[in-house]
């Protein structure tokens, strides 16, 4: 019986050590001695087996733990690689958006379109035609206008100005250029007045502007 045991634990000792045939002797003559110990004591041997056993169960599941952990980190980095890249895009547009903001700041804004429905205004008066509806012309183009006399006659306006010395040099370009007829007149919240009515005062504002 002990000689059985004492075979059994040398094959469970050297079980899988291809190297035992390369032990010296004394090596040899310590594993030898070690097993007829363990012939001696079964109870040990099986404490032996069973620790290695538990290590063994114990290194599976450690291994199966760093899987599980590679697998999770890996799943982690491909996280962090899609978030860069949505940070990289997110710059990119914060830098395009900072350099229209910083174009709209450098580029001035347009200036308002002027009201001249109130007021005094001055417009050069080019002529009085019959038979030539212009009317297409004068929506959204504040410096032709017209109107309709009880004639049947068309008069036809070019500029709008406040100041009525603006008013007559323009008229005076124009009557260089041939516009012969050219004269100003002056309107008052959008009705034609006499530019006696309005002249008086409008030239002295605007002289006491100058001063």
């Amino acid at each position: 019986m002990k000689t059985k045991v004492f075979v059994v634990c040398l094959a469970l000792i050297f079980s899988g050590m291809q190297v035992f045939a390369q032990l010296s002797k004394a090596e040899k003559k310590e594993w030898k001695k070690k097993a007829k110990e363990y012939a001696k004591n079964p109870a040990n041997l099986k404490t032996l087996i069973e620790s290695k056993q538990a290590a063994e169960n114990d290194n599976s599941q450690l291994k199966g733990q760093v899987g599980t952990l590679n697998s999770q980190i890996s799943d982690k980095n491909a996280k962090i690689a899609e978030l860069e890249d949505q940070l990289s895009k997110m710059r990119g547009d914060l830098t395009s958006t900072k350099a229209e903001l910083a174009q709209l700041k450098a580029t001035p804004p347009a200036p308002a379109p002027m009201d001249f429905s109130k007021g005094v205004v001055f417009r050069v008066q080019i002529g009085a035609f019959k038979n030539k509806d212009l009317q297409k012309y004068f929506d959204n183009n504040p410096n032709f206008g017209g109107e309709a006399t009880e004639k049947g006659e068309q008069k036809f306006t070019i500029g709008v100005f406040r100041d009525y010395w603006a008013a007559d040099k323009f008229k005076k370009y124009l009557r260089e250029m041939g516009v012969r007829d050219a004269w100003i007149v002056p309107f008052k919240d959008g009705q034609r007045v006499e530019i006696k009515d309005v002249l008086e005062g409008v030239v002295a504002d605007q002289a006491s502007e100058k001063k």
